[in-house]
């Protein structure tokens, strides 16, 4: 499993999830990250999460395929 880091910008709280899978690179648009959330292919904490826009903070981390993301803050 490739392991990625991602560090909220200064002053954010939160990322939604779609923003989050694009801006790492394991989505390659908007519209794809979408897809493969709606279609509860992408894990938060372990649990399938089927919002688009879910709030991801400091301390989640994200599956999927074979990617996990640790959430860090700034």
């Amino acid at each position: 499993m490739q392991k990625i880091t991602f560090e909220l910008r200064d002053g954010d709280e939160y990322i939604p999830l779609i923003a989050l899978l694009k801006a790492v690179g394991v989505a390659e648009s908007g519209s794809m990250a979408q897809e493969v959330v709606t279609a509860g292919l992408v894990r938060r904490n372990g649990e399938t999460e089927l919002r688009k826009r879910a709030k991801i903070v400091a301390g989640d981390v994200i599956e999927f395929e074979d990617y996990k993301i640790d959430v860090k803050s700034f």
